[in-house]
């Protein structure tokens, strides 16, 4: 039987769609590991000078380490708030929780350009000066969403019997959610950890409007370097990106899996 000819025209331009998507990040990972400084796709070698260059270069390293740091602080705060917030909303009922739901992951759906400009003016009129602790804040709105709609949904999955049986033994509610609610939430919870770690490890264009001066991350420096020279460097620093925002995730679902196992 003949494939429809629609269907290859589907399956042919989804092709092309990937190859359009994911050649570019091929090239950039092949070019990483060129010995020479402005060389093509027809590699003439293979090296890690570029690497080591990473290493020695101070901006980068600072930039690094800041973006290690923001986004394991990131991933902390907004699990903490995220956890608390998907009890509140699945477990209680109050007035206006629809609302308070909505405002919460409404940061999904705003464009970052917006939403950055918006607390910049907020706060600008507020004679708040951008910080650190700034920039901190606003990874947490934009990645408290993603944490926050993992955890309902394993919640929502989640028979109440093993809380209450919990409670009529006479745990109180704080040894229910430790012993019993958390643990059987706990590969939500790293996979929402795993989404703010690498949303705020990548996240560049709210950054540039919350970051203050001095202050660089990995992207924003990538951003800066690409404005003055196209060095291999960026390849390199690129690469390793790349490796990280794919790795992440699926060491996250590797341990989920792992969770999961012997779980309700």
């Amino acid at each position: 039987m003949r494939t429809p000819l629609r269907w290859l025209l589907i399956r042919w331009t989804t092709i092309a769609v990937y190859l359009f998507m994911f050649l570019p990040i091929g090239g950039v990972i092949l070019l990483s590991f060129s010995p020479d400084q402005y060389g093509g796709l027809n590699l003439q070698g293979f090296s890690l000078q570029w690497y080591a260059e990473l290493r020695q270069n101070d901006a980068i390293r600072a930039a690094a380490r800041t973006s290690l740091m923001l986004g394991a602080q990131t991933a902390i705060i907004s699990s903490i708030l995220g956890i608390m917030a998907s009890m509140a909303m699945m477990r209680f009922d109050f007035p206006g929780k629809n609302a308070i739901n909505t405002i919460l992951v409404m940061p999904i759906l705003m464009p970052e350009v917006v939403l950055g400009v918006a607390l910049l003016l907020f706060l600008r009129w507020a004679s708040v000066q951008r910080s650190y602790a700034l920039l901190l804040m606003g990874h947490v709105l934009i990645t408290l969403p993603f944490v926050i709609l993992v955890v309902q949904a394993r919640l929502a999955g989640l028979k109440r019997e093993y809380e209450e049986a919990a409670r009529s033994l006479g745990a109180n509610a704080l040894q229910t959610f430790f012993q019993i609610t958390l643990p059987l939430i706990m590969p939500a919870v790293l996979a929402g950890m795993v989404f703010a770690f690498t949303i705020s490890f990548d996240d560049i264009t709210a950054t540039l409007f919350w970051k203050s001066a001095g202050t660089e991350t990995v992207p924003t420096q990538i951003f800066a370097m690409l404005r003055t020279s196209i060095s291999p460097e960026i390849n390199a620093l690129g690469t390793l990106m790349i490796i990280l925002t794919v790795g992440l995730p699926l060491c996250a679902g590797l341990l989920a899996r792992y969770f999961r196992r012997g779980r309700v």
